[in-house]
C-alpha cells in the first residue's frame, strides 16, 4: 500500500526537479534596437554656371511690305505680264501691265510742239529786249517801249516754263502707261484683265515683298524680364539691342529653320491676352528655303545671360520654394531658395545654394528634417 503512493510521488518530484533545472539553465533573451534601413535617394552636387536665357513664342509669317498696285494713268489694258496672277513672282522694275499709249503719245507730241513754240517766242522776246536796251542807251527809243519789251520777255519766259512743265508731265504720263513693279515680291491677288479699262488711282492688284518677312510674336510681360529690352522703348530697336531669334517649323515633311532678329515692339498691349507683341524680321536668302507668308512658326528668342545660376530638374523643387539638402552626415535638411525661372523641365535657382551642396532629386513622399538617407549621384 505504501509503494502505491511513494512511486508516483517520486516520479512527480523527478519531473519537477527536471523542469526547474531546464528553467535554470535556459538562455536569457536580451532586447535589441532594430536599425532602420536608410532610403536610397538620387543627389546632384551643385555647380553654379552661366545660363543663356531663352523665351519661346509662336506666330504667323507676314510680309514686311504690302501695297496696292495702282495705275497713275487711265486707259485700256493692252498687255499683262504672265506673272500678274495670284502667287506670281516678279522683280523690282519689271513691267506688269501696259496701258494703251496712243492718247498719251499724242499729248506728248502736242506738248513738245507747244514747248518749241514757246522757246521760239521767248528767244524772240529776249532778242527784242536786248535790241531795245541797246537803242535806249543811245537815246534812240523811249523808256516805255523798253519796259513793254521787258514785260513781253517775262511773259514769254513764263510761257516757256509752263510749256516745259506740260511737256515733262506728258512724258511722264506716257512712261506711266507701263505699270512697273515697285519691289521684288509676289502677287497676293489681282483684279484686271486684257481689254479692261482701268482708272487712275484704282487698285488693280495687291503685292507684297518677299525679300523680308516679319512675324508678330506675343510675349507675356513677365517674360520681358529675360530679354534685353527696355520697358519704355517703343518702335524700332537700335541695332545693338536687337535680340537674335530662331524660327522653326515642319513643312512638307521637313523641319525647316531660319534666323532673324527682333526689330521692334508694338506700342500697344493686347487687351484680350495681355501680351506684348514683338516683331521679328527675317531675310529670305536665295540659298535657303523661303519663309512663306502665312506659315505658322515656333520662335526661340535669345535672352540675357544669367551668371551663377544653378540648374535643377523640377523634381528637386518642394513646397514653399524649398529643396532638400543632404549634409555631410547623409541627413536630410530643408533649404529655402530663390527661383529665377521655371524653364521647361528645369528650375533655375538664383540664390540659396552653394557650390558643392548635395541636392536630393528623388521624390520623397514623407521627408523629415534630420532623417538619414543613402545618397547616390545622379550620374550613377
Amino acid at each position: 500500500m505504501m509503494r502505491v503512493f511513494v512511486i508516483p510521488l517520486i516520479i512527480v518530484v523527478v519531473f519537477i526537479f527536471g523542469a526547474m533545472t531546464l528553467m535554470a539553465t535556459a538562455p536569457v533573451l536580451e532586447p535589441s534596437n532594430i536599425k532602420p534601413i536608410p532610403i536610397t535617394v538620387r543627389i546632384r552636387e551643385v555647380a553654379p554656371e552661366s545660363v543663356q536665357l531663352k523665351v519661346h513664342s509662336q506666330g504667323t509669317v507676314m510680309p514686311s511690305t504690302e501695297s496696292q498696285l495702282i495705275p497713275e494713268v487711265s486707259g485700256r489694258v493692252l498687255w499683262m505680264s504672265p506673272n500678274l496672277v495670284a502667287g506670281g513672282y516678279f522683280t523690282k522694275g519689271q513691267v506688269l501691265a501696259r496701258v494703251d499709249p496712243d492718247d498719251y503719245n499724242n499729248a506728248s507730241q502736242r506738248a513738245k510742239a507747244s514747248l518749241e513754240r514757246a522757246e521760239a517766242e521767248e528767244q524772240h522776246a529776249r532778242f527784242e529786249y536786248e535790241r531795245l536796251e541797246s537803242l535806249e542807251e543811245r537815246k534812240l527809243t523811249s523808256r516805255s517801249q523798253l519796259e513793254n519789251s521787258l514785260r513781253a520777255q517775262r511773259v514769254a519766259t513764263a510761257n516757256l516754263d509752263d510749256a516745259r512743265a506740260n511737256f515733262e508731265q506728258a512724258q511722264q504720263n506716257l512712261e506711266r502707261t507701263e505699270i512697273l513693279a515697285p519691289f521684288t515680291g509676289l502677287v497676293r491677288s489681282e483684279k484686271v484683265d486684257i481689254g479692261q479699262f482701268i482708272s487712275r488711282g484704282a487698285a488693280i492688284a495687291t503685292l507684297y515683298a518677299s525679300d523680308l518677312v516679319e512675324v508678330r510674336l506675343p510675349i507675356a510681360d513677365r517674360q520681358l524680364a529675360f530679354l534685353n529690352l527696355p520697358a519704355t522703348l517703343r518702335g524700332e530697336l537700335p541695332l545693338e539691342m536687337q535680340p537674335e531669334v530662331s524660327l522653326t517649323t515642319e513643312y512638307a515633311g521637313q523641319k525647316l529653320k531660319w534666323a532673324g532678329k527682333i526689330v521692334r515692339t508694338e506700342a500697344e498691349i493686347d487687351i484680350s491676352s495681355r501680351m506684348v507683341q514683338l516683331v521679328a524680321r527675317v531675310p529670305n536668302f536665295a540659298d535657303q528655303a523661303p519663309l512663306t507668308v502665312g506659315l505658322f512658326v515656333d520662335a526661340e528668342i535669345e535672352g540675357v545671360s544669367a551668371e551663377n545660376v544653378v540648374v535643377l530638374p523640377r523634381s528637386a523643387l518642394r513646397n514653399n520654394g524649398q529643396v532638400l539638402i543632404i549634409d555631410a552626415e547623409d541627413k536630410v535638411r530643408f533649404r529655402a531658395i530663390e527661383q529665377l525661372r521655371l524653364y521647361q523641365d528645369n528650375v533655375l535657382v538664383k540664390s540659396g545654394l552653394n557650390a558643392g551642396d548635395r541636392v536630393c532629386l528623388s521624390p520623397l513622399q514623407t521627408a523629415i528634417d534630420g532623417m538619414t538617407v543613402n545618397p547616390i549621384t545622379d550620374e550613377t
